[in-house]
Parts: C-alpha cells; sequence; structure tokens
C-alpha cells in the first residue's frame, strides 16, 4: 500500500483528501504545517507528497526546498495543492521542482489522477535505472521508429488511465515521451475563461508528449484520456541518446512529427472556412479514426471534446448533431455515437 504524506493547515481539506485517498487504498499521513511536513517527510519517506503553498511557520516553496537538500528525500514525487493558481505561482514551483500542481478546488478523479500518473512516472525512471547495465547497447541498436515502439513496448513500464485521467498538466515537469499502446488521449490548453481548447487528439501506435530534448521545458499543453488507456514511456534522456546515435531515426522521428503538424495546420485551415455542419462532420470523421469503436461502430465521447476539436459552443455542436440524426447520417444514444452513413458525412457543406 503507497504512502502519502499531506502537508495542509485547513483542517477540513486535509482530513477530506485523506478520507478520499484511504478509500482509494492509499495509506495516509498528514501534517497541519510545513516544519511538522518535513519532519513527517525524513521519518516515514512517503511514497508521495502533496502539499500546500499558502502555510504558517513554512509554506511549500520551503517545504520543497528542504527536501531537495537530503538525498533520502529529493527523489520523493511532490505535488503543489494551492489556490494560487496564477502562472507566476505554478511557473516557480515547477522551477523550484514540483512535479506537479492541483488548483483547489479539485475533483476526486484529478487527485487520484496526479497521484496515479506521478507514481507511474517513478517506476517508470526506477525500471530505466534497473535496466542501466544493458540500456547503452539496447538503445545502440534502434534504428527504425518500429524499433524504438518495439523497445518502450517490451520494457514492460505500462500504465492504465481511466477516462478523463489527467496524464501531465501544462506546467508540469517534462521528463517522458508517451507511446500509446490502447485508447485515445486529448492535449490541450485552457483560456482565459476555463474552455478547453483541444490542440490534438493522439490514437494507438501515437508518440505524443514531446518537449525540448536538450532542455528541462515544462509541458506546454494538459494531456487527459479519452477513454481506457494504456500507455508505455519512454524518459527524454534515452530517446536523447537513441537519436544522438542514430541519424536515419532522428530523421524519421521528425518526419512523423512534421506529418502531424501538417495535419493539425490543415484541420485548423478546414474549421477556419468550413461551416458549422461541414465542422461538425469533419470532427465527428476524425474522432472515428482516433477512437476505438464497438462491434456496432459506436463511438462514446463527450459532447464537449466534439465541439472542442470543432472550434464551436456546446450548444451549436448539439443542434448540429440533432440534424444530423434527422438525416439518418448518425445514431445517437446517451454519450455513443454510431456513424450510419461516412460517405455522406464526406459530402457535407
Amino acid at each position: 500500500m503507497k504512502k502519502v504524506l499531506i502537508i495542509e493547515d485547513d483542517t477540513i481539506l486535509r482530513e477530506n483528501t485523506a478520507e478520499l485517498l484511504q478509500l482509494s487504498n492509499y495509506k495516509t499521513l498528514t501534517a497541519t504545517n510545513g516544519e511538522k511536513g518535513v519532519e513527517m517527510v525524513k521519518q516515514h519517506l512517503p511514497d508521495i507528497i502533496i502539499c500546500d503553498i499558502m502555510m504558517p511557520e513554512m509554506d511549500g516553496y520551503g517545504v520543497l526546498n528542504s527536501l531537495l537538500q537530503d538525498e533520502a528525500t529529493k527523489h520523493i514525487p511532490f505535488i503543489f495543492l494551492s489556490a494560487k493558481t496564477e502562472r507566476k505561482d505554478i511557473r516557480k514551483g515547477m522551477e523550484l521542482g514540483a512535479d506537479d500542481y492541483l488548483p483547489k478546488p479539485f475533483e476526486e478523479s484529478e487527485l487520484i489522477g496526479a497521484i496515479e500518473s506521478r507514481l507511474a512516472r517513478i517506476s517508470i525512471l526506477a525500471a530505466s535505472s534497473r535496466n542501466e547495465s544493458t540500456t547503452n547497447f539496447e538503445l545502440n541498436n534502434i534504428n527504425t521508429i518500429h524499433e524504438l515502439k518495439n523497445y518502450i513496448d517490451d520494457k514492460g513500464n505500462e500504465t492504465e488511465y481511466k477516462p478523463g485521467t489527467t496524464i501531465y498538466r501544462e506546467g508540469s515537469n517534462s521528463s517522458m515521451v508517451y507511446l500509446i499502446l490502447k485508447g485515445t488521449v486529448k492535449t490541450y490548453k485552457l483560456d482565459e475563461l476555463g474552455k478547453e481548447l483541444i490542440t490534438a487528439v493522439y490514437k494507438p501506435d501515437d508518440f505524443f508528449g514531446f518537449t525540448d530534448f536538450t532542455k528541462n521545458l515544462p509541458h506546454h499543453e494538459f494531456a487527459t484520456a479519452i477513454e481506457c488507456t494504456q500507455l508505455a514511456g519512454v524518459p527524454k534522456r534515452d530517446l536523447k541518446t537513441i537519436l544522438g546515435d542514430n541519424n536515419h531515426l532522428a530523421l524519421e522521428l521528425m518526419q512523423l512529427m512534421a506529418e502531424n503538424l501538417s495535419e493539425t495546420k490543415e484541420q485548423l485551415l478546414r474549421m477556419a472556412y468550413a461551416t458549422v455542419r461541414r465542422k461538425t462532420a469533419s470532427t465527428l470523421l476524425k474522432f472515428a479514426e482516433k477512437l476505438e469503436k464497438n462491434e456496432k461502430g459506436t463511438l462514446h465521447i463527450l459532447r464537449s471534446d466534439l465541439a472542442s476539436v470543432a472550434g464551436m459552443a456546446t450548444e451549436t455542436l448539439i443542434r448540429t448533431l440533432s440534424s444530423f440524426k434527422k438525416e439518418g447520417l448518425i445514431h445517437i444514444k446517451d454519450r455513443n455515437i454510431q456513424l450510419l452513413d461516412i460517405e455522406g458525412l464526406r459530402k457535407v457543406h
């Protein structure tokens, strides 16, 4: 059973968070301020720490800085929990070395997802470290994208994500690149009103999570599982070694990323000039390519995700879907959409 230390001066929030985690089979420890939190970390060595920023005695930044000075505690995953959601506050925490952050108030799924994601990352990095004796030989013998995918898959560092689980957040550290083994992932940014602006949708066999290979830049967007998803990760340091020793593979990966960028640009152009009906049809077809369908060819997807990709209000999208249903192009039941006439959707103007 994994141990989670919660450092929070708000009694109600501290106790509620501990109870939520206990119900999810975590062992919880709690501290009422930063100084007590540091003492408990060194005494119990928890598997992960959730820490508020604004606290008496010692704030969250002080806690993190203190733990980073100790070899025994510097590698414990650290998540900030705070109402301070301005970019400068988040950036400061990430620059100090925090792994993630959760803005207050948060949903139970966000809390569990953040913890699972950080623990999975540590597991992947630990497995990579254990295999270090054979890593150089293995990495030097990867010559194609196919071999790279097999290498990542064979490592067995797989993690399951439930629908709606956040894989990483904008501003969090980006030490991993992910390969989708099963399921679908969306990446998105939030505007000033908190509205999602989806930047990409990834399907099985796709890579995502790329940032700079030479600098420890934070993620510039969010990534969330749309459906039950299985990911395998590779540390950026390993990928850097692989690409540094193989120019052909580096060029192949660059070509893959360029194709993804071209696809995104084409989608943006289509959305900019298309009618509402055409945007909706194109978005349905796009998700049909990415999402796993059941035996009836039915997609399970949120209307808000469809609207975000289509670049329209959810209400507008729902009205358009209703018209498609009346025309016999699709069938709708609850969150499920079945495409009845794919060729007809392609011809929508």
